[in-house]
């Protein structure tokens, strides 16, 4: 089945409008509406700008692959607002199996690996959140302090639907709700949140290489986080 014609630029002018509930996209003097037609409004202009680039960048079709910052935007208001209580236990959940406590037995090389790249995040965890997350060799399910638990949701719970729709993502794609507190809390920039995330897979790659669509499917990884590390600093902007 042959892809849908990418629908063509129907607009002239990009503009932007300031109000009481942020600042809206307009087009042609229209504002613009997410998929669930919800207002394109956003909080601070330096991200309502970023969009605004997106959508004047837009040549003679419009194409939404080439517009991440504006997909973030319509998540935040069409699957994030006004179920922050939910999301923000999705992310708890994960932090009680997160990726961080789940070590490796052997070999000795890879133990060490995790052991710089996660016990850093876990003692920071506990001396700037007061959550202690104990860990394990192995992947048997271990239960973490609902204090700890507890102490997370309460982090997550001060940021906005805009926060934690990157967060979420992040989460997602690194399989540790931690390493995206630590992020958030600015404790871990990108770079370190990606090493500590791929430490597996990358000793692997040192003892087997890597073929050509897991090094594309890696690229598109890291193309996201970074993505969601730029929305969330324009978020904050």
């Amino acid at each position: 089945m042959s892809e849908s014609p990418l629908p063509k630029r129907f607009y002239k002018t990009v503009t932007l409008e300031e109000g009481p509930g942020g600042v809206s996209i307009l087009l042609d003097g229209r504002v613009v509406r997410t998929p669930a037609r919800a207002e394109l409004c956003v909080p601070g202009k330096a991200l309502a700008e970023a969009i605004l680039g997106e959508w004047d960048a837009q040549k003679e079709t419009i194409d939404p692959a080439a517009m991440p910052i504006t997909k973030r935007a319509n998540t935040a208001l069409d699957r994030v607002r006004g179920r922050e209580v939910e999301v923000v236990r999705e992310l708890v959940e994960y932090g009680e199996a997160d990726l961080l406590c789940y070590r490796a037995e052997s070999p000795e090389d890879l133990v060490q690996l995790q052991c710089t790249h996660w016990d850093p995040v876990l003692a920071w965890m506990k001396s700037n959140i007061g959550a202690d997350f104990k860990t394990q060799k192995g992947v048997s399910h271990i239960a973490q302090p609902e204090q700890s638990l507890a102490l997370v949701s309460g982090a997550f719970a001060a940021f906005d639907a805009f926060e934690l729709t990157p967060l979420h993502t992040m989460t997602t794609l690194t399989g540790s709700a931690l390493l995206a507190l630590a992020l958030a809390r600015g404790h871990l920039d990108a770079d370190q949140v990606w090493d500590a995330a791929h430490v597996d897979e990358d000793w692997q790659i040192t003892k087997w290489g890597e073929d050509a669509e897991a090094k594309a499917r890696r690229a598109i990884r890291r193309s996201e986080l970074d993505m969601d590390t730029a929305f969330l600093a324009l978020v904050r902007s």
